[in-house]
């Protein structure tokens, strides 16, 4: 049986653990469970609704966390969960529009 994630991409949850939003990888999975985390790849926005959702460099994700609006671009994968440094590495600001 074959991996269901691509080499090239990683699940949702892991990034956004390995990039410091979340504590745990549960607390990253209830989010994206929660559908408020807005996925543009190649121009075409949608909701990731499930963890295992596959992100790759270049996707930007919008979502609200602690009463703030998190926008940014995933620049790379990660390959562990390292220090804040590290994860600051995995993505970068999106300018929104109004």
């Amino acid at each position: 049986m074959s991996d269901p994630v691509p080499p090239e991409a990683t699940r949702a949850d892991v990034w956004l653990w390995r990039a410091r939003f979340f504590k745990t990888r549960t607390l990253a999975a209830t989010f994206i469970e929660e559908g408020r985390i807005r996925l543009t790849r190649a121009g075409h926005e949608s909701r990731i609704d499930k963890p295992a959702r596959p992100l790759k460099v270049g996707d930007a994700l919008v979502f609200a966390l602690g009463g703030k609006l998190v926008a940014v671009t995933v620049l790379a994968l990660g390959e562990r969960r390292g220090p804040p440094k590290e994860a600051r590495t995995l993505y970068s600001p999106l300018e929104i529009s109004s």
